[in-house]
C-alpha cells in the first residue's frame, strides 16, 4: 500500500512553490516518513524554519510550525524546547540561513546539547534570493556576488558542528531518499543536539551558471562528491579533499541533554544549593 503523506500535509497549501527538480520536496517527504516510523504523535512536533527556500517547508507540513526571521530558527527552536522539553522540535535550515547569519546560533546549539534536530538542506548557494555565495559554495563557481569565481573558502558543516559539541551527526543527500530518512529515524530518536548536513541540488540559482542547468546534472555533481563513511576512512588525505562522508558521523550518547541539565539548575535553585552535573 502506498505511504499516505496527505496525513501529514496541509494540502490546501499545495502545489508547492519549489522550482521543478528542487530537492526540497524529497526531504520534506524524508522528514514525514521518519516521524511516521517513530510513531510520534503529529501534535507533539514542532518544525521551525528560517528564511530561505528550505523555510517553506514549515508551511506544507501539517503539524506545529513557527515561521522564523532570518537566521533565527535555531533560537526560537531553544525557547520552544525548553518550555516543552517533552515535544520533539525540528529546525530545518538552509546553508545560508544556518551557516552564516544564523552561524552563531548554529553552534550555541551544538555546545548546549540541547535536544533539537536540525537539518541544514546544503545545496551550495543562497537559492531563494538569486544565487548570493554562501558559507558552503565550492571555491571557482559562479555566483551574483562572484561573477569571476568564489574565492572564499568553504565550511564542511559537520565538522563545524563536531567542533562546536553536536553529539549526533550525519549527512545524506537527496540522491537516496530512504538512507536519508534511516538517519532521520537515528537522529530523530537520539537524546541530545543531532545534525544532519543534507546536500540538495539548486539547478536554478546554482547550476545554470556553472553548467548543471538541469536537475539531473547537479544530482550527478552531488554524487562526485560523496562517498559512504566506511570507503571514506579507506581513502588518502589526498583522495578525501574534494569528497564529503555519508552516513553517520558521530553519535555520542555519554553527554548530559540541556534540558536535562537545566532541570537541575532549577532544583539546585529550590534548595538554594550549587547545581552539580
Amino acid at each position: 500500500m502506498a505511504f499516505n503523506y496527505d496525513k501529514y500535509l496541509r494540502t490546501d497549501k499545495m502545489p508547492t512553490l519549489w522550482c521543478w527538480g528542487c530537492g526540497d520536496g524529497i526531504i520534506l517527504k524524508s522528514i514525514i516518513r521518519a516521524i511516521d516510523r517513530l510513531g510520534w504523535d503529529i501534535n507533539d512536533v514542532c518544525v521551525v524554519s528560517g528564511i530561505g527556500c528550505s523555510g517553506r517547508i514549515s508551511s506544507y507540513i501539517n503539524c506545529n510550525t513557527v515561521h522564523t526571521t532570518h537566521g533565527r530558527a535555531v533560537a526560537y527552536a531553544t525557547g520552544i524546547k525548553l518550555v516543552n522539553p517533552d515535544k520533539h522540535v525540528i529546525v530545518v535550515t538552509g546553508d545560508g540561513d544556518g551557516l552564516a547569519i544564523g552561524g552563531n546560533h548554529t553552534i550555541h546549539g551544538c555546545r548546549r546539547n540541547i535536544d533539537l534536530n536540525h537539518i541544514v538542506i546544503n545545496n551550495f548557494i543562497y537559492g531563494l534570493t538569486n544565487s548570493q555565495t554562501s558559507p558552503t559554495t565550492p571555491q571557482g563557481m559562479w555566483t551574483v556576488t562572484a561573477q569571476y569565481g568564489n574565492v572564499d573558502p568553504s565550511f564542511d558543516a559537520a565538522k563545524l558542528a563536531d567542533a562546536a559539541g553536536a553529539t549526533f551527526i550525519a549527512r545524506e543527500s537527496v540522491i537516496d531518499p530512504k538512507k536519508m530518512e534511516k538517519v532521520f529515524v537515528d537522529g530523530f530518536a537520539h537524546d541530545g543536539y543531532s545534525f544532519f548536513d543534507i546536500f540538495s541540488n539548486c539547478h536554478i540559482n546554482l547550476g545554470r551558471k556553472n553548467k548543471m542547468g538541469e536537475a539531473i546534472q547537479n544530482i550527478e555533481w552531488l554524487k562526485s562528491k560523496i562517498v559512504p563513511k566506511t570507503k571514506y576512512d579507506m581513502l588518502s588525505e589526498e583522495e578525501k579533499s574534494d569528497k564529503f562522508p555519508i552516513g553517520v558521523l558521530k553519535k555520542d550518547e555519554s553527554k548530559l541533554e540541556y534540558c536535562k541539565a537545566y532541570d537541575k539548575v532549577i532544583e539546585a535553585a529550590k534548595n538554594n544549593t550549587t547545581v552539580k552535573l
